[in-house]
C-alpha cells in the first residue's frame, strides 16, 4: 500500500496504536479476570447434570466436549478449568399425573438421582466433596477441593407426604424449587399450558414452605407462577432463591421475574441467579420448521418427561438431535448475560444477583458454552468496572448469605439437639 499524503500516515498511524491499545487494554483484564476468578468462591446454584451422570456409561470424571445435540456443559476437569468451586447438581424430576403409583415414581426417581451425586463425590472423594452446611464450600475451597450440594428440581417427588421434605433434606437435599413446567400440588407453574389451579400456593404447599423454614432448606421461586411467588414471600420466613431465572424486562418470559418481583425478592434479602439459557436472556426469533418438527416428534412419542421405557426414549433422543442439527438453536452471548447482572444491580443493587447456569438443561452462550468458559463472565464484569468485592458477592457472595440466613433462622426455630451444623 502506497500513503499518498500526511494525513493518511496519520489516521493509518492512529488506527494501529488503537489496536495496539485494544489488544494491551484485553490482556489487562484478562489478567486481572483470572487473578479475581482464582481468589474468590464461584458458585453455580443449577445444573441438570445428573440427568448425565445416570447413565453408567457417561462418567463425570472424565473431560467431554460441548457441543448442541450431544455435548455435557460440566464434568469435573472442566470444572477445574473453569475454576468453578461450587456446582449445585439438580435432581430433576418431571410432572407426571398426580396419582399415589407416580408420587412412589416420582420419589424413587429423586433417590436415583441423588444417588448418582453422593456416588461422584466417593468415587472422586479427591477432587469434589459433598456440601451440606454453608461452611462446607468454604473449608473445601481452602482445602483445594470442589463442592458439590444437591438440590431437587420439581417438589412432585414429595408428593402430598409433608415428611417427605424432612426425608429429603436427610438425604442431602438443600434446596426444592417448588415445581417446574406445570403444576403441581405444592403451587402453579409460571408456564402452564391450562393457566393456575391453585392461584398461588395451595394449601398443601404453604406447609410445604413452613417445613422448609424449619429445617433450613432454602426454596427455590424458578419456574413458579407470579402468584406463587407472593405466596412464598409472604408465608416465609427466611430469604428466598430463584436458583436459575433472569429478568423480564429485558427478556419477557414467564419464567423470568418482573421489576416488582426482583424488588419484592431483595427486600427480603433473597437472590435471583442469572440463567444462561438463551430463551431467558434474549428473546430468540421463532424457527417455525424447528417447531413444526419437534411438535411432530412429541405427538409420535409424547412429552419427554413421561417416557418410561428406555428404549423408547433412545428413539426420541436420536430423532430429536437429528432436528437440532438441521434446524440449530441459536445463542445469544456472555455479555447480553451480564447485561441482566447489571440491570438487578441498578434496580436493587449488589447484593441481590448471582449465578445459575442452567448447564445440561439448557444452559450455553457464545463465549460460555460450558463450565470451562467461566473465566469469561468475569472478563465481562471486569470490563464493566465491577470490583473485586462486587465480583465476589455475584459470583457466590449473595447466594452464600441466603445460605447462612435460611440455617440461622431455622435454628431460632428448631427443636433443641436437632441441628444440621
Amino acid at each position: 500500500m502506497i500513503i499518498k499524503n500526511r494525513l493518511q500516515f496519520y489516521l493509518l498511524l492512529l488506527f494501529v496504536l488503537t489496536l495496539f491499545s485494544c489488544g494491551k487494554k484485553d490482556k489487562e483484564i484478562t489478567l486481572k479476570a483470572k487473578l479475581i476468578h482464582d481468589r474468590i468462591l464461584t458458585v453455580d446454584t443449577h445444573s441438570d447434570t445428573p440427568l448425565l451422570m445416570i447413565d453408567s456409561t457417561w462418567d463425570i470424571g472424565v473431560r467431554h466436549e460441548s457441543d448442541q445435540i450431544t455435548g455435557s456443559k460440566i464434568d469435573l476437569p472442566r470444572m477445574k478449568e473453569g475454576g468453578l468451586d461450587v456446582e449445585f447438581f439438580a435432581a430433576y424430576v418431571g410432572q407426571r399425573e398426580r396419582t399415589p403409583e407416580k408420587y412412589k415414581w416420582a420419589k424413587a426417581r429423586a433417590v436415583e438421582l441423588i444417588s448418582v451425586i453422593k456416588a461422584m463425590c466417593e468415587k472422586y472423594g479427591n477432587i469434589i466433596s459433598l456440601g451440606t452446611k454453608p461452611g462446607d464450600a468454604y473449608k473445601n475451597h481452602k482445602a483445594g477441593l470442589l463442592t458439590a450440594y444437591i438440590g431437587m428440581e420439581n417438589g412432585f417427588p414429595i408428593g402430598m407426604d409433608l415428611e417427605n421434605v424432612k426425608y429429603f433434606f436427610d438425604q442431602g437435599v438443600r434446596y426444592i424449587t417448588l415445581c417446574h413446567y406445570t403444576n403441581n400440588d405444592i403451587c402453579d407453574s409460571s408456564t402452564d399450558p391450562d393457566g393456575p389451579e391453585h392461584h398461588g400456593l395451595s394449601d398443601f404447599g404453604r406447609r410445604v414452605v413452613k417445613e422448609m423454614n424449619r429445617l433450613g432448606m432454602i426454596i427455590d421461586v424458578s419456574h413458579i407462577s407470579d402468584e406463587s411467588f407472593y405466596d412464598v414471600l409472604e408465608v416465609s420466613k427466611a430469604p428466598v432463591i430463584a436458583s436459575h431465572s433472569c429478568t423480564r424486562a429485558l427478556c419477557d418470559h414467564p419464567r423470568n421475574m418482573s421489576d416488582k418481583m426482583i424488588q419484592a425478592l431483595a427486600s427480603k434479602g433473597g437472590v435471583i441467579q442469572m440463567c444462561f439459557y438463551t430463551g431467558y436472556v434474549k428473546k430468540e426469533r421463532p424457527n417455525r420448521k424447528r417447531e413444526a418438527a419437534l411438535d411432530e416428534l412429541e405427538g409420535k412419542y409424547g412429552p419427554w418427561n413421561e417416557i418410561e421405557d428406555s428404549e423408547i426414549k433412545e428413539e426420541y433422543r436420536k430423532e430429536r438431535q437429528a432436528i437440532m442439527k438441521k434446524y440449530p438453536q441459536g445463542k445469544t452471548t456472555v455479555k447480553k448475560l451480564v447485561d441482566h447482572i447489571d440491570y438487578v444491580i441498578k434496580l436493587v443493587g449488589v447484593d441481590y444477583v448471582g449465578i445459575g447456569t442452567d448447564f445440561d438443561g439448557g444452559g450455553g452462550l457464545i463465549g460460555c458454552d460450558d463450565v470451562s468458559e467461566m473465566i469469561n463472565v468475569t472478563k465481562e464484569l471486569v470490563r464493566k468496572g465491577y470490583s473485586e468485592e462486587d465480583i465476589e458477592k455475584i459470583w457466590g457472595g449473595n447466594f452464600m448469605r441466603v445460605f447462612r440466613k435460611v440455617v440461622e433462622i431455622s435454628e431460632q426455630d428448631r427443636i433443641p439437639n436437632e441441628s444440621i451444623h
